[in-house]
C-alpha cells in the first residue's frame, strides 16, 4: 500500500535528523521509497510564543509498505523515541523529529493512537507544499480536491520555502 509520511524537525541539525529518520524508515522490512519531496524551510505553526523563532525543516516521503498502518505507526513512534523525541506536555513544543501519517492508500483509520488521513493535513502549508511536489494529483480519502487544488486554496500565511532538493 502507498503511504505518505510527513517528517519535521526544528531542533539541532534539522537536515541530518530528516536524513536519519528517512534511513531508519527505509531500513524497515517491507518498506520501499517511491518518492521524496524536497526539504522545505517552514514557519512554525501553532507554537507557543517562546518557540516561534525555531523554524522547521519539513519533507514528505511516499513509501510502498507491506505493513498495515498501526504496525508502521508503532515503528514511527519507536524511531522518534530513539532519535530523542520527547513527548512534551506542552502542545507543539520543539522537536528533534516528528513523523506523521498523511495517508495510507484509500484506508481510513480512527483509533486513540492513530488517525489516517491526518485530520489537519489540508490546513498545513508545511505538509501541502512538500506533498504537492510529489503527488500533486492525489485525492486523499475524505477530500474531493487534489492536493494541488487544496494547496492553491490555502489561506494559511505561513511560509514554506524550498531548502534542499537533493537530500
Amino acid at each position: 500500500m502507498e503511504v505518505g509520511l510527513a517528517l519535521g524537525s526544528n531542533m539541532g541539525d534539522r537536515l541530518a535528523r530528516l536524513r536519519e529518520a528517512r534511513s531508519r524508515l527505509l531500513a524497515l522490512p517491507g518498506v520501499m521509497l517511491l518518492a521524496q519531496s524536497p526539504v522545505y524551510d517552514t514557519d512554525p505553526v501553532g507554537v507557543p510564543e517562546e518557540f516561534s523563532a525555531l523554524p522547521f525543516l519539513n519533507a514528505v516521503l511516499i513509501l510502498e509498505c507491506r505493513m498495515q498502518p498501526p504496525e508502521l505507526h508503532g515503528h514511527t513512534m519507536r524511531i522518534e523515541l530513539e532519535m530523542g523525541r520527547a513527548r512534551a506536555a506542552e502542545k507543539n513544543a520543539p522537536r528533534r523529529i516528528d513523523i506523521d501519517f498523511i495517508y495510507a492508500g484509500r484506508l481510513r483509520v480512527d483509533t486513540p493512537e492513530l488517525v489516517v488521513p491526518h485530520p489537519r493535513w489540508a490546513g498545513r502549508r508545511f505538509v501541502l507544499a512538500p506533498l504537492a511536489s510529489v503527488r500533486p494529483e492525489l485525492i486523499i480519502p475524505g477530500q474531493s480536491r487534489t492536493v494541488s487544488e487544496v494547496l492553491r486554496s490555502l489561506r494559511d500565511p505561513a511560509r514554506a520555502r524550498e531548502f534542499a532538493r537533493d537530500w
